[in-house]
């Protein structure tokens, strides 16, 4: 189209991502939620598109500066834009090169954070037409997204918030909508009719296997602890659990807030139970779903800090442990799912890999299994916190797509917006409760090409529960969307051919 800044001769928009960007242009603020694959960043170009046409800026937001630096290569290859019509902005400039440069650009990618930060120093201006909110799920609690998209919403300027997965808590999903003045919602999955033709099929799967009864010893001295710390937080009523089974992270949290709520002697008493359930219950799960080397790598460095909570003594000081940790360092096998995960792959070496692994010290020890493999290499693709810079990620992703090698292990890093190739099968080393993840891992295969997720669960453990969490979840995210979008004024008419309210060309 004569004016346009997108370059349809590079890509050509599916009629859903049209149809999408027109209700979006339409309709004012908008949440879009799309499965990872499906062109969420194509759908917010075309909206630049028509805001640049009209000589008004953008500005594109996203939570780190891998993806900032993804999103700004989407701009120079898929707009036709000059050089220096597109600015990168992140931490990486400080406060004083970052000033002045806010409004020297057509198009600003940068870190929410930067956002705030300048915005709060009168720094810079939010002088743009459209703001586009990356990973948007994010925009809760303190995060800088939370501050910005407030202030984008005061000054009037139109939002876009996308996301694979805004969260199954109807409150979060309700406090994002509501802070970012959300009047229309567009969700789409894999079973909608104007996507399903472009969706490729997904095989998933899951892979049971048995909890060793040798290491059920460890686990129930584990467990009689746990019990002990259970029955002091019921006594004083801040727990009315039966089983610890049931608690998860959250009413976790609720129980230390009411501890909070108490005074003296006993809230401190409160507190430190709390802390020693808390480690107790991480290292049962270890032991569960991870085997007897991590779960002593747990210990070991729990032994190993500098300062020690009274909690953190007690646990040490009880012989149950010490009883736990040499039954543990005895045991010859480790945890079946090494062996499954190494059978799963051993009669497919010729396929690219990504294992997703919750535990930093379980990652190193599958990346040293599948290295026993002939014809197989393994790398592990870690975060800040293990030591590794943006750079060296940047530098293994090339590499993977490269196809220097072929199994990619990686932490959570590997779940969220990076520009990671499409592979033929992901695999779960455990489950995850969390619907948001869940949903990121399993858009990392099945892009171009038909793909297979396989999920390896240890009966009658964590593992199952966290399955069924996360499947619970994902139904109950997509229950209160529809029923927003509804709310709003109901899904777009699915109508045959081009669209025609918004001439895109």
């Amino acid at each position: 189209m004569e004016g346009s800044y997108f370059r349809y001769d590079k890509l050509q928009p599916r009629e859903y991502q049209l149809r999408i960007a027109e209700n979006v242009l339409k309709k004012g603020n908008s949440l879009v939620i799309l499965p990872t694959g499906l062109g969420k960043t194509a759908i917010a170009l075309l909206v630049a598109d028509r805001y640049l046409q009209q000589g008004k800026r953008v500005l594109f937001l996203a939570p780190t500066r891998p993806l900032c630096e993804q999103h700004r290569k989407s701009f120079e290859e898929l707009m036709k834009l000059e050089s220096g019509d597109v600015l990168l902005i992140t931490g990486e400039l400080t406060a004083g090169k970052r000033n002045g440069l806010w409004e020297t650009a057509k198009v600003i990618v940068a870190t929410p954070q930067c956002v705030k930060n300048d915005l709060k120093k009168d720094r810079m201006s939010l002088d743009f037409g459209l703001v586009v909110l990356d990973e948007v799920h994010r925009a809760v609690g303190n995060y800088a997204y939370t501050f910005v998209a407030e202030e984008c919403r005061k000054r009037g300027l139109h939002i876009l918030g996308l996301t694979a997965s805004p969260g199954s808590s109807k409150e979060k999903i309700e406090g994002m909508s509501s802070l970012m003045g959300v009047k229309n919602i567009e969700i789409r999955d894999e079973t909608d009719e104007d996507v399903k033709g472009y969706v490729q099929p997904v095989d998933i799967r899951w892979e049971n296997v048995d909890f060793p009864p040798e290491m059920d010893e460890v686990r129930k001295l584990l467990e009689a602890m746990i019990e002990e710390r259970m029955e002091v937080l019921r006594k004083f009523g801040w727990i009315s659990a039966k089983s610890f089974h049931s608690l998860g992270k959250r009413a976790l949290m609720q129980v230390r807030e009411r501890i909070e709520r108490s005074s003296g002697g006993v809230k401190w008493m409160g507190l430190s139970q709390h802390a020693a359930l808390m480690n107790l219950l991480h290292a049962h799960e270890l032991l569960e779903t991870q085997g007897a080397s991590t779960f002593l790598e747990f210990f070991k460095r729990m032994e190993a800090r500098e300062q020690k909570s009274k909690a953190v003594m007690r646990i040490l000081k009880d012989g149950r442990i010490k009883l736990a940790l040499g039954k543990a360092a005895q045991l010859k096998a480790d945890h079946p799912k090494l062996g499954k995960l190494r059978q799963l792959i051993e009669g497919r070496k010729d396929k690219t890999y990504i294992v997703f692994v919750q535990y930093r010290d379980q990652i190193r020890k599958v990346v040293e299994e599948l290295n026993k493999i002939p014809g197989v290499e393994a790398e592990r693709f870690v975060g800040k916190r293990e030591g590794v810079t943006q750079d060296e990620q940047r530098r293994t992703i090339e590499r993977f797509r490269n196809k220097e090698f072929n199994i990619l292990v990686a932490s959570s890093i590997g779940e969220e917006g990076l520009d990671i190739p499409t592979v033929d099968t992901v695999i779960f080393y455990e489950p995850i409760p969390s619907e948001i993840r869940n949903i990121q891992r399993r858009g990392r295969t099945a892009r171009t090409r038909a793909g297979e997720v396989i999920i390896l669960i240890t009966k009658d453990t964590k593992d199952e529960a966290y399955y069924w969490v996360s499947r619970s979840r994902e139904r109950k995210m997509r229950r209160i969307v529809k029923g927003m979008q509804s709310r709003l004024g109901g899904e777009a008419k699915k109508v045959k051919g081009q669209s025609r309210l918004i001439d895109f060309g």
